[in-house]
């Protein structure tokens, strides 16, 4: 069965194959501790055989395991199987696992399109830590707002760390251009003028919950909770527990977050308690709801 992820299909920009002289020099976003993890403990991520990646086979395995180390830094204890990744039929992460308990992703990209591969992987590989499962719920647009919020923090992030890269493959040219394309998403994605997320979610939560994919509507939430993990990298884990925190409990949004924080261990409760916060929920005041057999 496959899992409807709503990840961009951005454009191509032509500014990737640029050289930064083409585009204009700006500086990357503001420098933040990247979260990388060590060579070490280097994600296995295998792109399969496919003519749509042309000749870039190889840089693409080394531009996803960029993306996916700003996020894996974060997750220390964290053990995962190979994750196989096709450049066709996606966005998209499939529930089915390969032979050997692979995960499988598919994108919806191909040859030189580095600001694609970087992310939509980035939102997909959310979905893996997140632990995504197939419970239906009326707070599924939740997990896929915080898949918006991994790809423009990796995006932010490879920004930083590319622009201090030594290699010889010479990324620290194009890391401005990543963070350009993750400030072109987060200015497209702003509050109305005079409105307030808790405001917003009240006016919109409907239609949230109908359709948990409306990638307009996650992203501006996804703009809104951005700055909290920037400021707390290290409570990326926390999003592991949001698969257990949708079985056997209602569905109405603070029960889902109060069922989220109790699963969560006790070091990222409060960072729950502050993403509750952004919405003027405060979870001290939340009784979980009678759970549902």
């Amino acid at each position: 069965m496959l899992r409807s992820t709503r990840c961009l299909a951005a454009t191509c920009l032509l500014a990737w194959l640029l050289p930064p002289a083409a585009w204009g020099q700006t500086d990357p976003p503001e420098a933040k501790k990247s979260t990388a993890a060590p060579k070490t403990r280097e994600i296995d991520i295998r792109p399969v055989a496919h003519d749509a990646w042309g000749n870039s086979k190889e840089k693409v395995r080394d531009i996803l395991v960029s993306a996916a180390s700003e996020l894996w830094g974060a997750f220390p204890e964290r053990s995962l199987k190979p994750i196989l990744v096709e450049p066709v039929g996606g966005p998209i992460t499939l529930f089915d696992r390969g032979p050997g308990g692979e995960y499988r992703v598919r994108l919806d990209t191909g040859d030189n399109l580095w600001a694609q591969w970087a992310f939509q992987f980035a939102h997909e590989f959310g979905h893996i830590l997140s632990n995504y499962d197939e419970v239906s719920h009326r707070n599924q647009w939740f997990e896929e707002t915080i898949c918006e919020v991994a790809s423009l923090f990796v995006l932010r992030r490879m920004a930083d760390t590319w622009s201090h890269d030594p290699s010889p493959a010479n990324w620290k040219k194009y890391a401005p251009a990543l963070g350009k394309y993750a400030e072109a998403r987060i200015t497209r994605a702003q509050l109305p003028e005079g409105m307030t997320l808790p405001q917003w979610y009240e006016a919109n939560a409907r239609r949230l919950a109908m359709t948990g994919y409306d990638r307009d509507k996650n992203t501006i939430v996804a703009v809104q909770l951005l700055p909290l993990f920037e400021k707390s990298p290290a409570s990326w884990p926390a999003i592991g527990y949001l698969a257990a925190a949708k079985k056997g409990h209602s569905e109405s949004l603070p029960d889902f977050l109060k069922a989220w924080q109790a699963r969560c261990p006790e070091k990222h409760r409060p960072f729950v308690a502050a993403v509750a916060a952004s919405f003027a929920i405060d979870l001290d005041k939340v009784q979980l709801g009678q759970a549902r057999e």
